[in-house]
């Protein structure tokens, strides 16, 4: 009897398009919705076997595998990762990040550090506080709750996506399938796969849905699925993701020596990135 292979996602608009229809595909499968932190802290613990999980969750554990060609990902603007700033960015002296992230909050600092020069406070954000809740000058929101914050006391609204590629020229990878090490997926690979197919097939009608429970237009949500969003995980990305590693491995945020794995049904290999 096959085990019932525990899948965790993050309950976000840019998410929809990679488990549309995954429990019809998979019903063997059970998905579980998370924060992105929160899925990262179960696949630690060994409660879920593949999960939707922060970049830098992924290279923190230096033993899971990725899932080959799905991603969420950018290549300039994202508009779900904004760091609201009452000052410019060499200005900040004290930023608060918000709980839910662990990718963005790195990315936060390695801008903070590497490209602005800037030593700043890190406070978190809790995800039942709001942004004004904090003494800070400058914080980081991301997901549904950044695309729905406008922060009028916050001068300025820096999009993490569009500064990360200005500064780079790389795509920037946000999450991925990560597959727990010793877990064989089965026909869950396939699932994962046809989920994304039929995910951006169907961006029009998902935008129509998701809008009318997140408050947001249909037309921007369907933009942001078709347009902004990127799903797919090709070397651009794997050189992204890759260039993020080396610069958070600089600044101590993850370990040295680590290298992306592929998952494939018989064994992990090495990818080549860079």
């Amino acid at each position: 009897m096959n085990r019932t292979i525990r899948i965790g996602a993050v309950n976000y608009l840019n998410t929809k398009p990679l488990i549309y229809e995954l429990d019809a595909i998979a019903p063997d499968a059970r998905l579980i919705l998370d924060y992105p932190s929160r899925l990262a802290d179960q696949m630690t613990r060994g409660e879920l076997d593949v999960a939707l999980i922060p970049v830098i969750e992924y290279f923190r554990a230096g033993t899971y595998r990725l899932v080959p060609n799905i991603a969420i990902a950018s290549q300039g603007p994202v508009l779900s990762v904004t760091l609201f700033s009452r000052v410019p960015w060499a200005e900040i002296r004290r930023v608060a990040l918000d709980e839910g992230s662990r990718t963005s909050a790195a990315l936060t600092q390695i801008l903070l550090r590497k490209k602005y020069g800037v030593q700043a406070e890190i406070v978190p954000l809790p995800l039942d506080r709001t942004a004004e809740d904090v003494a800070a000058d400058a914080v980081l929101l991301i997901g549904d709750r950044a695309m729905h914050a406008c922060l009028p006391g916050f001068r300025f609204a820096f999009d993490l996506g569009q500064e990360w590629h200005d500064w780079t020229g790389l795509p920037f990878v946000y999450a991925a399938w990560a597959v727990r090490s010793g877990v064989k997926l089965g026909s869950a690979l396939d699932a994962l796969h046809e989920a994304k197919r039929r995910g951006l097939e169907n961006v029009g009608p998902i935008a129509a849905h998701e809008a009318k429970a997140l408050g947001l237009d249909a037309g921007f949500c369907r933009r942001y699925l078709a347009n902004i969003i990127r799903f797919d995980l090709g070397p651009r990305e794997l050189a992204g993701m890759h260039h993020y590693y080396t610069l958070a491995s600089e600044l101590g945020l993850v370990r040295r020596g680590m290298n992306v794995h592929i998952y494939e049904p018989t064994a992990a290999h090495l990818a080549t990135i860079g």
